[in-house]
């Protein structure tokens, strides 16, 4: 009787972790594509004006998990998620309320809505002062490596 108590309990442990850590996973249509076609997804961000839209950044929860990219979300590298960019690339994120800008680093996939544009680490955000607000226009542009 007193395994039987101990299985349960051990089983709702299980299943409480598995949907704490699915709550940071990301389960969208982009996903199925890891590779996208480089010229056709950065052609609207490697444009003077680059690509406007909403950004938003990661919540508490997911400090420590596995992105996308294999590596694990830290809060205070400059790093963030999209639905399609590739992997490993350098964009430059404008704020357009107060015109601070970062570079980012994608390593994750967020799932693609039509208001949410960009995930932003918490650093990236903290660096763009967006984090009272939660969310801001952007405006995304592609960094060339040799631009740096």
């Amino acid at each position: 009787m007193k395994t039987r108590k101990v299985f349960i309990t051990h089983l709702i442990l299980y299943l409480v972790m598995l949907f704490i850590n699915i709550g940071c996973q990301t389960f969208s249509q982009t996903q199925k594509v890891d590779n996208p076609d480089p010229a056709q997804v950065t052609s609207n961000y490697s444009e003077p004006d680059g690509a406007v839209g909403i950004a938003r950044y990661y919540k508490k929860r997911c400090n420590g998990r596995r992105t996308t990219s294999g590596e694990i979300y830290n809060p205070k590298k400059l790093t963030a998620a999209h639905p399609n960019l590739p992997l490993g690339r350098l964009v430059k994120v404008e704020n357009l309320s107060n015109n601070k800008t970062t570079i980012v680093k994608i390593n994750d996939r967020c799932r693609n809505h039509e208001e949410i544009f960009i995930d932003l680490s918490r650093e990236a955000a903290r660096k763009l002062g967006i984090l009272k607000q939660g969310k801001t226009n952007i405006r995304i542009t592609i960094v060339d490596k040799n631009d740096l």
